[in-house]
């Protein structure tokens, strides 16, 4: 091959070049690669485990509550603390808290000591410290990501993210069915450590804040209502943000409550297989993010956003019906690119709207509209479903997710987002 025809291959797909180009990228990758890692692993852990000391759907629904119910409630002030403070530093100190966190479930585990009051307290300080986070780390994220790399650093890093949705649900699995769910949280605790030596390496960045006029102090009221401006100046936010308010009650209370139940309890499958159903959705994510980042620009990305979202809640709508398990792992594949499909359109257009001083502040916003309810939805999934039945339930709650997302596309706002 030519020196030219390399050169060709290369900026058409720049994936390469990220880790050459950014130092900073490597090691937000690395750290997010192993802290996430031992989350995927729990996720799969955590549902089997309520399962197992309750026998009920409702109860792993009032676990999400409780989890959800911090993150919500102090989300409007921890993005303004996160415009004001070090964001890396942030991100160290949750890292920190949330490690031993998991070293005294994982204790428990072990002692099986573990019950319901025990894993309410713990998803409610975990909660708090996802809360501080999630906006710093998209802060961190988005000026780490410059324009020059933005599609390519936000597709390497979602199809890392779904990469460990394929490895660590299978690895839960295995866990859960050969050892403990202990070995489980310990495996956990320890890959927050490993995440902290990565997050040191960014301690040089600096960051802009806003500019106040001397004398003068914004209240965290007014600095709650700046990003609300920034909002409204484009109705693909704000519409968008209102939509997946609705949306998440419905997607959340099926992936985290009926989708256990279904490959757990329901087709009576081994723990195993819910981790393979788990990766398959992975699967399709890593394949939407690949194709994506070949290329640098995509036209009409607001309709191909919710293109990803119908096809998602179809996706879902259709297991109920199946007890095959290759179908249930295409249709979570399926699942997995079309809401890969819409994060990535997604978080590139914060990047690009939203201005850097002002990032910690919106992306609450964004996170309080798009989660505020999810706490409601896990009790109203949980309860429902025990009420009229899981699959009556799964199949509605899939049917609206398909309706709201075909409804929004007709929006002038959304059909015109390039």
């Amino acid at each position: 091959m030519s020196s030219l025809q390399t050169k060709q291959v290369h900026q058409e797909v720049p994936f390469f070049h990220l880790f050459m180009k950014s130092k900073h990228f490597t090691a937000l990758l690395f750290g997010q690669i192993f802290s996430l890692l031992g989350s995927s692993i729990t996720n799969v852990i955590l549902p089997i485990v309520v399962l197992q000391v309750s026998k009920s759907t409702a109860m792993m629904g009032t676990v999400m509550a409780v989890y959800m119910l911090p993150f919500v409630i102090l989300l409007p002030v921890s993005g303004i603390l996160v415009d004001k403070m070090n964001k890396v530093k942030i991100m160290f100190v949750v890292d920190l808290v949330r490690f031993f966190l998991m070293l005294l479930l994982a204790v428990f585990a072990f002692m099986g000591q573990l019950n319901m009051v025990f894993l309410f307290i713990i998803m409610f300080i975990m909660g708090t410290m996802d809360s501080f986070f999630q906006p710093a780390y998209s802060a961190v994220r988005a000026k780490v990501f410059t324009k020059d790399i933005r599609n390519a650093a936000n597709s390497i890093t979602q199809v890392s993210v779904q990469a460990l949705r394929i490895f660590g649900p299978i690895i839960g699995g295995i866990i859960v069915g050969s050892f403990s769910a202990a070995w489980g949280f310990g495996i956990d605790a320890i890959t927050y450590i490993i995440s902290l030596f990565f997050l040191f390496s960014l301690r040089s960045l600096t960051f802009q804040k806003s500019i106040v006029p001397l004398g003068q102090k914004n209240s965290i009221k007014q600095d709650f209502f700046e990003g609300i401006e920034v909002l409204k100046q484009e109705s693909w936010l704000w519409i968008t943000i209102l939509t997946f308010s609705l949306i998440n009650i419905f997607s959340g209370g099926i992936i985290r409550i009926l989708l256990p139940w279904l490959i757990n309890i329901y087709y009576d499958f081994e723990p195993v297989v819910f981790g393979l159903v788990l990766s398959a959705s992975g699967a399709g994510a890593i394949v939407c993010g690949l194709v994506f980042g070949l290329r640098k620009e995509w036209k009409k990305r607001g309709l191909l956003a919710y293109i990803g979202v119908a096809v998602s809640g179809l996706a879902l709508l259709l297991m109920p019906f199946v007890s095959s398990i290759p179908l249930l792992m295409v249709f979570m594949f399926l699942e997995g690119a079309g809401m890969m499909l819409f994060g990535l359109i997604w978080e590139i257009s914060l990047q690009e709207l939203v201005p850097e001083e002002k990032f910690g502040r919106v992306v609450s916003l964004d996170m309080l509209g798009s989660f505020a309810l999810l706490p409601v939805g896990y009790l109203l999934t949980g309860w429902v479903a025990e009420g009229i039945g899981e699959i009556f339930t799964f199949v509605t709650f899939s049917t609206v997710i398909v309706l709201i997302s075909v409804l929004v596309m007709f929006h002038k706002g959304i059909r015109d987002f390039n």
